[in-house]
């Protein structure tokens, strides 16, 4: 065989690379914020949740609905988490995770483009990204409903659906295969700062801090730590390496989080394309950690 054709066949064989497409992230983004305030249990949230199959059925990744209902503080409340399966070669599984809920504001609309819009498009470039590529263990996309508090973030008034989702795990024997769960959470920032959360499994956090190194991409996922609360915490507390990969410092500084602020002008496509680099960098170090 000549070099020109061992050089073909061998781009033949090696897997095609893989890319995140801050573009069509920014298009769903936008989608998402066009249709306005996404609390739980509302007819807006129900629109989002067809947004989110319909792109994903595009996409070719299988999706289901896990339905219940919850007791808030303003009554029983209907919530979906919606979860979208990519087979891998193992069964055990990688999540990837964020909410598409909005908090609930009767004072202002709130239409939650950074928090909750930037998790839910992020979920469906990546969903996009790792169906074509070969996972060595499946990968799961866990678009949480009800991580928003009803009224105030007290008691049980949040995380509904991580908590939810934990639960189901537990009783069925299902979150046994749940090898790592990397939550995304208000990534859209256009100032993006992400620290380091002190709740989050350290060595998971290392690796997708080192990730961002060597993207040269550390200016945004800086060395100072914090403490979030979050929907990776169910995780954390049931046993599940988990880490929140979030900025809210930053968009409280801005006077942003929580405020009829969180608008388009608010965010980027550049900040998702930030995160979605790094956590495709880190995701075969997770793999090669878990599998």
């Amino acid at each position: 065989m000549s070099k020109l054709a061992l050089a073909a066949s061998l781009m033949l064989q090696a897997p095609a690379a893989i890319h995140f497409d801050s573009s069509r992230a920014w298009e769903d983004l936008r989608q998402l914020v066009a249709i306005g305030p996404r609390p739980a249990g509302s007819p807006a949230i129900e629109q989002t949740r067809k947004y989110i199959k319909d792109r994903l059925a595009a996409a070719g990744v299988g999706v289901a609905e896990q339905a219940w209902d919850d007791e808030t503080p303003l009554g029983k409340t209907r919530m979906v988490n919606l979860i979208a399966t990519i087979p891998g070669a193992k069964k055990d599984r990688i999540i990837i995770s964020g909410h598409y809920d909005t908090k609930l504001f009767r004072e202002f609309r709130f239409v939650g483009a950074s928090d909750g819009g930037s998790s839910a498009a992020f979920l469906l470039e990546i969903a996009r990204v790792l169906k074509g590529r070969r996972n060595p263990l499946t990968i799961e996309l866990l678009f949480l409903d009800g991580e928003e508090a009803v009224v105030e973030w007290q008691g049980n008034d949040h995380t509904y659906g991580s908590r939810h989702y934990v639960d189901v795990g537990k009783r069925e024997g299902t979150l046994a295969g749940a090898r790592a769960n990397i939550l995304v959470d208000m990534i859209g920032d256009r100032d993006l700062r992400i620290m380091r959360d002190d709740y989050s499994t350290p060595w998971l956090t290392d690796i997708i801090w080192d990730a961002a190194r060597r993207q040269k991409l550390d200016s945004y996922f800086v060395p100072e730590s914090t403490r979030v609360e979050d929907d990776h915490l169910p995780f954390v507390q049931a046993g599940v390496p988990s880490v929140d990969i979030i900025d809210l410092e930053r968009y409280q500084e801005r006077g942003r989080w929580h405020t009829a602020n969180d608008t388009l002008d608010a965010v980027s496509a550049r900040s998702l394309q930030i995160v979605g680099d790094v956590v495709l960098a880190a995701l075969p170090r997770i793999e090669a950690r878990v599998k």
